[in-house]
């Protein structure tokens, strides 16, 4: 059962609806996020707009049960998947497209869309690592319903290798380990089970599709042949252009959620092969999703109308970065891939992130010293000020009438100013202090700066917004480091504006609207 809470009304660039409680945890409204982030890239130069800041995280794998607090099976921490969702609405994420990679995870997907509607959407569809399912060698027993049971066997559990999370664990970035590929042998393809598989994806599909179901495209599927030790080329491809008809015959079509990795060609051929040589049948278009290709690789999948979705993977060498600088922003989605493909120190990327934050820190210490120096003329004009008067109330009083005595106006005859008991009132250095002159304090020498401790933390080069710890010392509204998380997607969008060298508002509003139009996201 969900609370629904009050929640301000919709700024410009936030998008701020009914927000719900999961489970015991309440998600709250987003926070503004005002637009450092604006700073013009390459120039030096910042923005004062108030931009806000809007991303849709177009692949992020919360189904992972990392995001539940299990690690390898075994639970680690409290289930923090809330948390997780509102740091992304904290900083200006707040819709993200959960990718279904099997049945299972698909199913698990759809749950979590129910548990934050308006923001959790979802796909569905068999990713080329779990597509051993289409081999008569498969030990998983697959009903019609489409419901997966382990036989017992040796091989993995399901979640091992559907989820991305393979024993030991080699996620989607990582380096492939082809040490031990699958057998290409046509005969394994099962081609009894096939026509049930398909059957059991069309179910699900039609049951749940529409932003409204939560269900809102078909995927992640394709090609990867970096990690053959998952599933042959021979089922990749089987399991590809089964899925690839069911997608073509779909009334609408689905947007496509696509995976291409060191498969480019046959990639391109089999979609050509289902939607025509310009994929002019294609009505919804699709989404080569944490792409690491080569640019001429790029530059097809442009041209035949896909658009392209980088994460911290698409950074890792100067090679990607000069690729991520070629894509069109009318064709660009971000996404982060969680809990995988975050951006690391050692990765080409990161130094763009190094820049853009040297540059908003040079910008925030010239704005804070332009303002103290402000502040002190200011003060001292203002000093001036009173002192000026205060020589003139002085001068004024000098040169008065005599009184009924024959006193001068002073009160005292001499010309010295008298205080209140009639006496007159020097100051310190032996001159006499004057009426609305305050008494000097002899100021304090200013000390010299204390060196910093030892042990005190140097301002971070790249700063974290949330703090970080690791998963046994786990806290409530901490990230849990080198789990990655949506609310990082800001980087993903730093570091394509410093690419490019236009401003972030512009990477973020290009990326929004794509994503938009493509997955009926309206708002």
């Amino acid at each position: 059962m969900f609370m629904r809470l009050s929640v301000p009304r919709p700024s410009l660039h936030i998008l701020t609806r009914p927000i719900l409680s999961s489970r015991n945890c309440n998600i709250t409204a987003p926070s503004t996020v005002m637009a450092s982030n604006s700073t013009l890239a390459g120039n030096g130069s910042s923005e004062t707009s108030t931009y806000k800041p809007r991303y849709i995280d177009i692949g992020i794998n919360l189904a992972d049960p990392i995001f539940r607090g299990h690690y390898h099976g075994k639970p680690r921490h409290p289930d923090d998947l809330a948390g997780v969702v509102q740091r992304a609405i904290d900083v200006g994420c707040t819709k993200l497209i959960v990718t279904g990679s099997s049945f299972k995870s698909s199913r698990d997907a759809l749950k979590i869309a129910q548990e934050f509607p308006q923001h959790v959407y979802t796909t569905a569809g068999i990713h080329p690592c779990s597509s051993s399912i289409f081999s008569t060698s498969h030990h998983m027993h697959h009903d019609e319903s489409g419901s997966e049971s382990e036989s017992p066997s040796t091989q993995p559990t399901e979640s091992q290798t559907a989820e991305h999370t393979p024993t030991p664990i080699i996620p989607i970035c990582a380096d492939p380990d082809p040490s031990a590929p699958q057998p290409e042998d046509p005969s394994l393809i099962d081609h009894v089970r096939t026509p049930q598989l398909i059957a059991s994806l069309s179910d699900l599909i039609s049951s749940h599709r529409s932003p409204k179901g939560g269900l809102i495209a078909f995927g992640e599927f394709g090609l990867d042949y970096d990690r053959l030790h998952y599933c042959s080329r021979t089922i990749q491809l089987h399991s590809f252009r089964s899925q690839l008809s069911l997608a073509a015959s779909l009334s609408p079509q689905l947007p496509l959620f696509l995976h291409s990795r060191a498969a480019h060609r046959d990639f391109v051929d089999c979609l050509q092969e289902a939607f025509g040589p310009n994929l002019e049948k294609l009505e919804k278009g699709g989404v080569v999703h944490s792409f690491t290709g080569t640019l001429e690789e790029m530059r097809e999948l442009m041209d035949l109308g896909l658009f392209i979705g980088v994460n911290g993977c698409s950074f890792k060498t100067e090679e990607n970065c000069a690729v991520v600088k070629e894509i069109r922003l009318d064709r660009l989605m971000l996404e982060t891939d969680g809990p995988w493909c975050e951006v690391r120190g050692g990765h080409e990327g990161w130094k763009f992130l190094v820049q853009y934050y040297a540059r908003e820190r040079e910008a925030r210490e010239k704005e804070e010293a332009e303002a103290k120096a402000k502040a002190e003329e200011e003060a001292r004009a203002k000093k001036e000020e009173e002192a000026a008067k205060a020589l003139a109330d002085v001068s004024l009083n000098s040169n008065g009438g005599e009184t009924e005595n024959g006193r001068s106006g002073n009160g005292n005859g001499n010309g010295t100013p008298a205080d209140a008991s009639g006496t007159s009132t020097p100051n310190t250095s032996g001159q006499q202090q004057q009426p609305g002159q305050k008494r000097e304090r002899r100021k304090k020498q200013p000390q010299p700066p204390q060196q910093q401790k030892k042990n005190a933390k140097k301002e971070s080069e790249v700063p974290e917004r949330f703090k970080v710890v690791k998963k046994e010392k786990w806290e409530e509204g901490a990230m849990v480091k080198g789990r990655n998380e949506p609310c990082t997607i800001e980087r993903i969008a730093i570091i394509v504006a410093e690419i490019k060298g236009v401003s972030v508002e512009e990477v973020c509003e290009a990326a929004w609207r794509n994503t938009v139009k493509v997955f009926g996201l309206e708002e």
